[in-house]
């Protein structure tokens, strides 16, 4: 009975190691799937990464002719030519004129005299103005002659009476007491007309211009 007991014992301790065998081989393959998938993700992860980066290089190269454009356009600013400095305005002084007939002097026209009003002085040059009034009867053959002054700026308002002048693109045009007109630079044009009473004030820049009279 004693060898029995011992022959059934043995059996059961085989199969106990056998399944403590198994149970750790199971183990020791579950921990070997475990490590070759974390080793998978690994893997993954390092292959994911040089994307990103080739990501990164990508839209750092899409974003290299922007900078370009920018620093073309900067250069194109700094290599603009600067701008033509404004010469230095001369002093003015103020000019005061009060009316006096003896202040008509002959002028530009033998049929018309003129009063300066003091500021070719006043200002250096920088303008001119006038009373101008005409002194005969209107003739054609020497009023109305075409010609153009070589100016900036002309403006000439009717203090009395009136003027029928004729304008380059305008055609002739009455001017009564209180009209105003300008002539721009080199404007063809001729005076037609007056009343014996007729007197003008005109403004011209500069002072000093050149006058052409024209055939015709």
């Amino acid at each position: 009975m004693a060898k029995a007991k011992k022959k059934t014992k043995m059996p059961t301790r085989a199969k106990a190691g056998s399944a403590k065998k198994k149970a750790l081989a199971r183990a020791g393959g579950r921990r070997k799937v475990a490590k070759t998938k974390a080793t998978a993700k690994r893997a993954k992860t390092k292959q994911a990464k040089p994307k990103a980066k080739s990501a990164r290089k990508v839209s750092s190269a899409k974003r290299k002719p922007a900078t370009s454009a920018r620093r073309k356009a900067s250069s194109r600013v700094a290599k603009a030519p600067a701008a033509a400095a404004r010469p230095a305005r001369l002093p003015q002084r103020v000019a005061v004129s009060h009316y006096n007939n003896a202040d008509f002097e002959t002028g530009l026209r033998s049929y018309a005299q003129y009063r300066d009003l003091g500021i070719v002085d006043a200002t250096n040059g920088l303008v001119r103005a006038h009373v101008l009034r005409f002194t005969e009867a209107c003739d054609p053959a020497v009023v109305s002659k075409l010609h153009f002054h070589d100016t900036e700026f002309q403006m000439v308002y009717v203090l009395k009476g009136w003027v029928k002048t004729e304008l380059e693109g305008e055609g002739e045009i009455i001017m009564r007491q209180g009209s105003s007109w300008t002539q721009p630079p080199k404007i063809k044009h001729k005076i037609n007309d007056y009343s014996e009473d007729a007197e003008l004030l005109e403004i011209i820049l500069p002072a000093d211009f050149e006058t052409e009279e024209l055939a015709g």
